[in-house]
């Protein structure tokens, strides 16, 4: 017998195995448009445009980051998958699309078919949540290249939205208001710090808080929260000038994005809970409160940027929609992106 690939550390058995396990998965995912199956060498999706008259694909891709470390230590992979899709779909959203279709890419050092399914299990679940279909994607053994039971996950989204309704933060305009969406957590920015403070003490995953309501290591894999559905259907019935996506950066990097020049957005500090976790990490790290909001959310995952005289229905219409939010500024003339206040 010759040497084989599977001697050399890849086994395309597991590879057929894992297919077979996440077929169930991705296939509630799937909506009328999409034409064919999993196992096809290209995802098709058949666009119905309904009343766009200038569609626009608005295209996201992005990772999870090292927040797998911690997926790997706990041995739970079942919902970093929904990380990575909200990562993207959340992002596409920020230009008023709806994500049509979802595609992933998992690499590992070796490929364990119930691991990969989990981890699809979580994508299949994310792209649910935000109305789109997982129409394909890659799984790659690499040897050598990733640890045996280490892996990465990346995607991307891909949404429409008619052109005369794309939204870019060119309409805010001084006096407009800034609402906050609620994070379900840290999300999946600012781990490497995270990591740093938490595995210095290898106990401190396994710590149980009260004002958690659960371990330190089930907190920090809590899922990013996806805001596709609530911000659609506020862009139903309400007119929003700019959405930004708290990710890396925090508030300091990401609001400014969305903001024409010489305009700045005044946050006003204490006008949402920040949550508990945010509080423990400060503590643990002695972190500076600049520092903070330029690497969290600090309890707001996304920012509404409309007129005053919105407000009330925007908020009341997120409320019904189980999105919690609130005012947490305003848009001001000056420089420097973003200031806060007491």
């Amino acid at each position: 017998m010759g040497y084989t690939y599977k001697d050399a550390g890849v086994d395309v058995e597991a590879g057929y195995k894992a297919v077979r396990l996440m077929k169930e998965f991705v296939r509630k995912t799937y909506d009328k448009n999409v034409i064919g199956d999993i196992g096809s060498f290209g995802g098709l999706y058949s666009l119905d445009l309904g009343d766009i008259t200038q569609p626009v694909l608005v295209a996201g891709t992005d990772g999870v980051g090292t927040k797998l470390q911690l997926a790997f230590i706990m041995d739970k992979h079942d919902t970093i998958g929904q990380d990575c899709v909200a990562m993207c779909v959340n992002d596409v959203v920020c230009h008023g699309a709806r994500p049509l279709f979802f595609l992933d890419y998992i690499a590992t050092g070796r490929l364990r078919a119930e691991k990969v399914a989990q981890i699809v299990k979580g994508v299949a679940d994310g792209c649910i949540e935000a109305g789109c279909a997982l129409i394909g994607g890659e799984t790659a053994e690499m040897p050598g290249f990733y640890k045996e039971e280490e892996y990465d996950i990346a995607g991307f989204a891909v949404g429409i939205v008619d052109r005369p309704k794309i939204i870019d933060g060119s309409a805010v305009q001084e006096g407009d208001v800034l609402i906050g969406l609620a994070s379900s957590g840290v999300h999946s920015n600012g781990y490497s710090l995270v990591r740093r403070l938490v595995l210095y003490d290898k106990y401190r995953l396994d710590e149980k808080y009260d004002v958690l309501g659960c371990t330190v290591g089930e907190e920090l894999l809590k899922p990013t929260r996806i805001y596709v559905k609530g911000v659609l259907n506020v862009l139903k019935r309400y007119r929003v000038k700019g959405i930004a996506h708290i990710t890396g950066g925090g508030f300091i990097e990401n609001i400014p994005r969305v903001l024409p020049e010489g305009l700045v957005a005044e946050v006003q500090l204490g006008s949402w809970p920040v949550l508990p976790i945010f509080e423990l990490i400060k503590r643990w790290g002695d972190i500076e409160d600049r520092e903070m909001f330029n690497t969290f959310n600090m309890g707001i995952g996304m920012v509404l940027i409309c007129s005053p005289e919105d407000v009330d229905g925007v908020v009341n219409q997120l409320k019904i929609d189980g999105y919690p939010s609130y005012v947490i500024g305003r848009v001001v003339k000056g420089s420097g992106g973003v200031v806060f206040i007491q």
